[in-house]
């Protein structure tokens, strides 16, 4: 990215939705990108997912600690290698309760540990439709974060998937929580933007670590 102007600034996109640009630092960043990199290694490795109209999702996909297959959870791979899902590391979620902290102020941070992490992988012509994220027991905020490609985010309401909704700029670093009253809003990628990633990263594409507390 060139040198802007003017900084990018934390920006509050609806009640308990906001966004930090810049959140984590560029040595964070690697060491990110090499842990994703060993998750999506077989076995519980990086997987497409298939829906059960049939169709696929163009973001491919690893799971850590619960593995989400639509809609719903499991302790293993049951729509891929069927092998146990890799351990959600205590580092991770102490990343997420840190985020939720900054993001949100530490009332915010969950009584429980978070114990997901969906990792999805955006190649070129990947994205994500509207969804909300409702398939975990817990209220807790979700936590996002992003690293390699910049790419549109699409945030919108509870009660459907068409407007209003605000497109938030993400880029590598930037944090994205989400919690209170948008906990269950509808969100989603309409679009990735090809060879803007940092290029000390090392990364084509773009990786969204996604943290969550399944109340499982």
């Amino acid at each position: 990215m060139d040198v802007e102007l003017f900084p990018r600034e934390r920006m509050r996109v609806a009640a308990g939705a906001v966004h930090v640009p810049e959140w984590l630092g560029a040595g964070r960043q690697r060491e990110l990108v090499a842990a994703c990199r060993e998750w999506a290694r077989p076995p519980a490795g990086l997987r497409t997912v298939r829906t059960p109209g049939g169709g696929t999702m163009t973001a491919r996909q690893v799971c850590l600690g619960w593995h989400w297959y639509p809609y719903a959870y499991a302790r293993t791979v049951v729509d891929g290698d069927g092998t146990p899902v890799k351990p959600f590391p205590d580092w991770l979620g102490e990343l997420g309760r840190r985020a939720v902290a900054d993001a949100l102020g530490p009332r915010a941070v969950p009584a429980d540990p978070y114990d997901i992490a969906l990792i999805n992988f955006y190649d070129v012509g990947a994205r994500m439709g509207m969804h909300r994220d409702g398939d975990e027991r817990s209220p807790a905020p979700v936590v996002s974060l992003s690293l390699g490609d910049a790419c549109v985010f699409r945030f919108g309401n509870t009660e459907s998937r068409s407007r209003p909704y605000t497109d938030v700029e993400l880029r590598s670093g930037d944090l994205f929580v989400f919690g209170g009253p948008s906990r269950s809003a509808y969100h989603g990628v309409p679009r990735v933007h090809p060879g803007t990633a940092p290029a000390a990263l090392g990364l084509t594409g773009r990786l969204n670590i996604t943290l969550r507390v399944s109340g499982l």
